[in-house]
């Protein structure tokens, strides 16, 4: 007789309906003990989420299970009613999402989120009920838990809403604790406070963890078990050493590699593909690929771009008049130079500052005070037609590709807008041909002309933010945590893609990201923020073998390992 906690057999899951269904997930099965953590992870569009919602049965209309069995403590869930599952939702199952703001209603304070759920699920009054969330909070380690109580959504840091997710979760001492990405849209240093949590919440209560993830170095740290999904299947699942140590299927092999390590410098990161279509063993291909030491830019190279002393403050308004009260320190006082044909890394927490001082920089957001030179010409003292003829050699790649392009214009009519702003290229016919070229160089479908945003993946139009970059051929580029949103795959693509321009065009480019290893496979040098000051600042190979901050040996300490 099966003792597991929850049984999933031959699971079918489908999308749409007649001639134009799509199968999501295809035949999975699997077993979830007590006290067990169970690791999925694939990249986006491997069918790891929508097989998670099938155990609560929450897949909306047009999906459905179309075959398959769901067993909770041996009691089958597909085909009860409502009533029933809401007794189990939440109560005996919970769940955390991804994205905690969309989880949240915004209009509810969060202590009242969680209280509600207590009330529909036990037999606690409302004093309580009231007790037991600030208890919650507490244990989730939320800082001044009253006050959190009565606080709004939208008060409260990402790493702090993800807290309150998990305190509601756990509100009625779930079984099943399904926890989907969520810790990818966090810091690393938050993302490690929150797994080590998981971990002693799973410990503390002895219930079960379903954890869903891109990143296998994220399942490292806290699963027993991992299970591999690729194109709605499980291509590889067992004891998460025995997976990590001896990848069987081309797919794991890849998300091992793909990921940038701490301890080692690559030429180029491996992709899925590498994998996927190459025969010869995975340990000797990323060996050939394996440099001893990173080709190190010129010390002596000519200095592109100077900032002196720059502060940018933000006004705190109060009052029917709105008269300035304070200032929020945003950035206090940063000096960094920047080489041309360099790549310097901006590390740093959310909230840091290290955005608002990439876009200092650029002037989209006027500076307080100091000086921002670009090749000896001070950027704030520019009158706006000169400023308009500089910005076509500074440019900026943002972090959200889904807010950054039009969602009304088409992929062509998005990197050709700024070419037309700037007079480049009369014609049409000519304009049409550049655009052309320019999404095959970014690794696109000249055919992608004509599509619209919703039409691409996330990775996809990451590579048109960066072909209408290009489309005004710059010299110095901001990448402002352009890759952050991005599965590890084709995080790898993207990084290898813009070395590859800045190679090709000799680009210099500020990377700003709040993932170390990242910067670390990027940056030749680093700068590392901390409350809007730069506390450390040097070689990149320096500052990871031998930091002189406290702050930066915590950001080191805090990226997963792996095994």
């Amino acid at each position: 007789m099966n003792s597991a906690l929850l049984t999933v057999k031959d699971l079918h899951i489908e999308f749409g309906h007649g001639d134009q269904k799509v199968e999501a997930v295809k035949g999975v099965s699997f077993d979830l003990q007590k006290g067990e953590c169970l690791g999925i992870v694939g990249e986006s569009g491997s069918g790891k989420s929508v097989t998670s919602l099938s155990i609560m049965q929450l897949i909306s209309y047009p999906g459905k299970v179309s075959k398959g069995e769901i067993q909770f403590k041996g009691e089958e869930l597909i085909g009860q009613s409502n009533d029933q599952l809401n007794k189990i939702r939440g109560n005996k199952i919970a769940m955390i999402f991804q994205e905690p703001m969309t989880s949240l209603n915004p209009v509810i304070r969060c202590g009242k989120q969680i209280t509600e759920s207590l009330l529909e699920h036990s037999d606690l009054n409302k004093e309580e009920a009231k007790s037991r969330t600030i208890e919650l909070f507490k244990e989730v380690k939320l800082p001044r838990p009253e006050q959190i109580f009565d606080s709004y959504p939208h008060q409260l840091s990402g790493g702090q809403k993800q807290r309150v997710m998990i305190a509601m979760a756990l509100c009625c001492q779930p079984d099943i604790l399904i926890a989907d990405e969520p810790t990818t849209a966090l810091d690393v240093t938050v993302q490690k406070s929150i797994l080590e949590l998981l971990k002693q919440l799973l410990e503390k209560y002895g219930m079960s963890i379903i954890f869903i993830t891109h990143d296998l170095g994220v399942i490292a740290e806290i699963a027993n078990r991992v299970m591999v999904m690729y194109q709605g299947e499980i291509v590889e699942k067992g004891d998460l050493h025995k997976v990590f140590k001896n990848a069987e299927h081309p797919y794991t092999q890849g998300l091992i590699a793909c990921r940038p390590q701490m301890d080692r410098l690559l030429k180029r990161l491996p992709t899925i593909s590498d994998f996927m279509n190459n025969e010869q063993d995975p340990e000797n291909f990323i060996k050939s690929l394996q440099i001893d030491e990173k080709d190190k830019f010129q010390l002596a190279s000519e200095t592109v771009l100077k900032v002196e002393n720059l502060s940018t403050y933000f006004p705190v308004k109060s009052g029917i008049l709105g008269r300035t009260k304070s200032y929020v320190k945003a950035v206090e006082n940063v000096n960094i130079e920047v080489r041309e044909g360099e790549t310097l890394g901006l590390v740093g927490e959310s909230g840091c500052g290290k955005t608002t001082l990439g876009r200092s920089i650029l002037k989209l957001i006027d500076p307080y005070k100091g000086k921002v030179l670009y090749k000896d010409q001070e950027i704030s003292k520019l009158s706006n037609s000169a400023l308009r003829k500089l910005r076509k050699e500074l440019q900026i790649i943002f972090q959200d590709p889904y807010s950054s392009l039009n969602p009304r214009k088409t992929i062509g009519e998005a990197i050709k807008e700024p070419m037309q702003v700037h007079g480049i290229f009369n014609n049409s016919q000519d304009l049409k041909i550049e655009v052309d070229n320019l999404l095959v160089k970014v690794g696109l479908e000249a055919e992608m002309y004509d599509r619209y945003p919703h039409e691409l993946s996330g990775g996809q139009r990451q590579r048109v933010c960066i072909a209408r970059a290009l489309g005004l051929k710059p010299k110095f580029i901001i990448c402002d945590e352009s890759v952050s949103a991005l599965d590890v795959s084709v995080q790898a693509q993207i990084l290898n893609l813009l070395n590859d321009l800045k190679k090709e065009y000799g680009l210099t480019y500020i990377f700003i990201s709040h993932d170390l290893s990242v910067v670390k496979h990027m940056a030749d040098r680093i700068a590392v923020m901390k409350d809007g000051e730069i506390v450390e600042y040097g070689l990149t190979e320096e500052v990871y073998s031998n930091p002189q901050s406290d702050y930066t040996r915590k950001l080191i300490d805090a990226v997963p390992k792996g095994i």
